[in-house]
């Protein structure tokens, strides 16, 4: 078994962080997405937190698409960068699906609008 070196791991995942924040900012703002997360590096942690009024609902159709973030209400999408598991292009294809259910408008749909328990 190998060992991991927790300092490129944590590099890995800052650069994971830094590259969807980029994305996001290039590709998603367009849709009304804000970051509420510091772009600082040193204090943003390994996950990155967005802010839309359907947030939701557009977590919804993420997680129907396998791409799995959290949701916290009022209107927070977060997603995690945990670079043991995750490849980069993870992270294009969360932007991609993000671009997608927005152009599509597929959040929109009965079933991502439908609040549920959590059990």
């Amino acid at each position: 078994m190998g060992s991991a070196n927790m300092s490129a791991i944590r590099a890995k995942s800052l650069k994971m962080g830094a590259l969807f924040i980029d994305l996001v900012e290039q590709r998603l703002s367009r849709f009304g997405f804000d970051i509420a997360s510091s772009k600082d590096e040193s204090i943003r942690g390994s996950q990155v937190s967005l802010v839309h009024d359907q947030g939701f609902a557009i977590m919804q159709a993420l997680i129907a698409r396998n791409v799995i973030g959290d949701f916290r209400a009022p209107n927070i999408l977060r997603f995690g960068f945990t670079p043991l598991y995750l490849r980069y292009v993870d992270i294009w294809d969360c932007i991609e699906a993000l671009e997608d259910i927005m152009e599509q408008k597929e959040w929109d749909r009965p079933e991502f609008k439908k609040l549920t328990a959590v059990a």
